[in-house]
């Protein structure tokens, strides 16, 4: 290229800089790229090592004062951004005995899935409900919710749950909204524990009953039946290839996600269980509920225990290998990439 070409590209680069223009064919290909080219990383939190700062934390600062005392799961190559995909927020929540974390309410989406203790409960639109290891419990968009921990059969111990929200992509479309209850501190329960559960959990709904909102209806999915649901199926099919044995949570009434914007999973590995690479565009994040095993994430392998944390970014293989029954309990962004219909999935050998 000659010098005066070069020049004169120079000067219209400048001069269209100052009206806010750019080139696009200067941009083009990382832009629209051949295939996923995520900034985000595999990682792995154990949760060993994160749980003395989580009860330090618990010493400094009262859950009244922190609104919500979370820890969060950055990916290491978002420093800053309180994500842990691009789409995702992951935090680690403890609530002490005898603390109640406010009411508020934010558009935000929002899953909690318990990891240790007992004796904590979530409020949700009027309902409570008892906090046990290995459950699922969704906050939906925009319904008042608080946290408390009053013990349970007279035992009070710290409780611990995995935070889920889809914090990034509503940052994204900007709109974001969250208001606080300053009437008090709890809300007043209107509704008996259980609930949502008796109303929609036999895959049936009230006669007259129409949704106001895409989440579910229940908002408490116990472990003890997806536990059974896992173990029944383990005896009575042959495992995936890629997953062993993987159910998805769903609304009852429509059959689609619990939740518009975050797709939940519960998967069993048997022991002796050695997967398939599978890759999707969904990056997902992992919960170990039970037992160990390893996970090769593109080129990064990982050992994991009960209780850990990992991330597979968008278009990363995975493979697992289960040392004894594991279970782990995973949430991704999916049900977005199936309603813009820009899923893609790689079932590999």
């Amino acid at each position: 290229m000659q010098q005066q070409q070069l020049q004169g590209r120079q000067k219209l680069y400048d001069d269209i800089r100052s009206r806010h223009l750019s080139p696009l064919w200067e941009v083009l290909h990382s832009l629209v790229p051949k295939q996923p080219a995520t900034p985000c990383v595999p990682a792995l939190w154990r949760y060993r090592e994160v749980r003395p700062y989580l009860m330090q934390a618990g010493k400094l600062i009262t859950a009244e004062e922190a609104v919500r005392r979370v820890l969060i799961l950055e990916n290491p190559a978002l420093p800053g951004r309180a994500s842990i995909t691009q789409s995702l927020f992951a935090g680690l929540q403890l609530i002490l005995p005898g603390e109640i974390a406010p009411v508020h309410r934010h558009v935000q989406s929002a899953l909690r899935f318990v990891i240790e203790g007992k004796g904590a409960y979530t409020a949700v639109g009027g309902e409570r409900t008892t906090m046990h290891p290995g459950d699922f419990i969704i906050t939906p968009s925009w319904q008042w919710h608080d946290h408390g921990n009053d013990g349970i059969d007279g035992v009070s111990e710290p409780v611990v749950w995995l935070d889920g929200l889809d914090i990034p992509m509503i940052r994204f479309f900007d709109a974001g909204f969250a208001e606080n209850d300053d009437s008090a501190k709890s809300q007043a329960v209107s509704r008996p524990e259980g609930s949502s559960y008796a109303r929609f959990g036999a895959n049936m709904a009230p006669v007259g009953y129409a949704s106001r909102t895409l989440t579910s209806p229940i908002f408490s999915y116990p472990y003890g039946r997806t536990r059974e649901a896992l173990h029944a199926l383990s005896r009575e099919q042959a495992l995936d290839a890629w997953h062993g044995v993987k159910l998805r949570y769903i609304n009852p009434t429509t059959g689609g996600w619990a939740m518009p914007t975050i797709g939940t999973s519960m998967q069993l590995l048997p022991k002796g269980f050695a997967s398939k690479p599978y890759r999707s565009t969904d990056g997902t994040v992992y919960c170990v509920t039970e037992g160990a095993g390893t996970v090769r994430v593109g080129g990064e392998q990982f050992g994991f225990g009960p209780r850990d944390i990992f991330v597979v970014p968008s278009w990363t293989a995975a493979s697992f290998a289960a040392g004894e029954d594991a279970v782990l309990f995973s949430f991704s962004d999916r049900p977005v990439h199936e309603a813009l219909g820009i899923l893609r999935e790689e079932r590999q050998n």
